[in-house]
């Protein structure tokens, strides 16, 4: 398959560098995804999160006023029931005439699973996350009404009669913990990795083939994310690297002051992917071409926080690194949302493909 570019649509103009938004901005977010599908992207990542506006309403907001582009629709299991969450992803994927793609967040962060009712442990989530994943499958294909008797799930007699538009909804699954690999080794069409240095990264796509080998089915395509930092050049780039960490510093520390939860950067993170980043952040600021670590630093890696900067060349030369260890999935968010968005859709989009088809095109002698 192709190679195929991720972005995140924004519900407001909330940032790491420009905190205060909040709640759901209707026009900002229409213009946000008339942005992406006009550039390009294939994929938008549609986040969750206990506080935020729902974000199945969100996707359906985004397949109704765009043309192109496919929601990556996080969803959280242990919030509805998985009969009900498969009627209505079947249901958005008909309207959306097959352009959805689910993301299984089994959640990582203790304190945001308990603000949903959430108490099971982290090995328990994933397990239902496993589950879960099946029954969707069987929901949107089983022919016959079907029961279940599992250990999180127990139903009787349920079919739905809505299926989804296209031969099936992909299931993307994310993470860096051996629970993560063994579930999206067994059942995700996607694999969601956070920026990690070539090398890492490249362990870390080992794991998860090995499992879908033994598993005796098809290995997922492996998504990676990046906040690029870019400019006309390598020089121009590093200085704007700079001045983003310097906000992204402020900006962060004004949340923790003024959140009503317990602040992010508060401690040692709970979730694996994030204390991968961490410690990557402790060997070197800079790894392989472009790979940038303060910005983890700065955010105690709450979330994909890995930058790439450099030149619009450089930064499509370090993403294609990524494509050649078996990267099919580029997610590309900035700092700066928006206004990144647009500078890579003009500038490192188009680069990186024109290399992927110069590379198909065949050598004459």
């Amino acid at each position: 398959m192709p190679v195929e570019f991720i972005s995140a649509v924004n519900a407001n103009r909330a940032s790491d560098t420009n905190p205060g938004a909040t709640g759901l901005d209707v026009e900002y977010l229409r213009h946000y995804a008339h942005v992406l599908d006009d550039g390009g992207f294939d994929y938008t990542l549609v986040a969750y999160h206990s506080s935020w506006a729902d974000a199945t309403q969100l996707a359906q907001f985004v397949v109704g006023n765009t043309e192109r582009i496919k929601p990556m629709l996080a969803h959280r299991p242990g919030v509805v029931f998985p009969t009900h969450a498969a009627r209505t992803l079947a249901t958005l994927d008909q309207i959306a005439r097959g352009r959805l793609a689910v993301h299984i967040i089994s959640g990582g962060n203790d304190p945001e699973q308990h603000r949903e009712g959430d108490y099971l442990t982290k090995t328990e989530r994933y397990e239902r996350s496993d589950e879960y994943i099946r029954i969707l499958r069987r929901a949107w294909h089983e022919p016959e009404a079907f029961s279940q008797e599992g250990k999180y799930y127990r139903f009787e007699g349920f079919r739905s009669d809505v299926r989804p538009y296209q031969d099936t909804i992909p299931v993307s699954v994310g993470g860096s913990s051996a629970e993560a690999y063994r579930v999206g080794g067994q059942q995700g069409d996607i694999f969601g990795l956070w920026g990690e240095p070539l090398a890492e990264t490249a362990q870390q796509i080992a794991s998860v083939h090995a499992i879908a080998d033994a598993a005796g089915r098809p290995r997922p395509r492996i998504w990676v994310s990046f906040r690029p930092i870019v400019a006309a050049t390598d020089e121009l780039a590093w200085e704007k690297a700079h001045r983003t960490l310097a906000k992204v510093s402020e900006t962060h520390q004004a949340r923790a002051a003024a959140s009503h939860y317990p602040a992010k950067g508060q401690g040692r993170p709970a979730n694996v992917g994030s204390q991968r980043l961490l410690e990557v952040a402790s060997k070197g600021e800079l790894h392989d071409r472009a790979l940038w670590t303060p910005l983890v630093t700065a955010t105690n890696a709450a979330g994909s926080s890995t930058a790439l900067v450099g030149s619009y060349e450089t930064v499509a030369k370090a993403l294609l690194d990524y494509v050649d260890i078996g990267c099919e999935l580029l997610s590309i968010r900035g700092y700066d949302p928006l206004n990144d968005a647009i500078d890579y859709a003009r500038y490192v989009v188009p680069l990186v493909r024109q290399e992927l088809a110069n590379r198909k095109e065949p050598v004459h002698a």
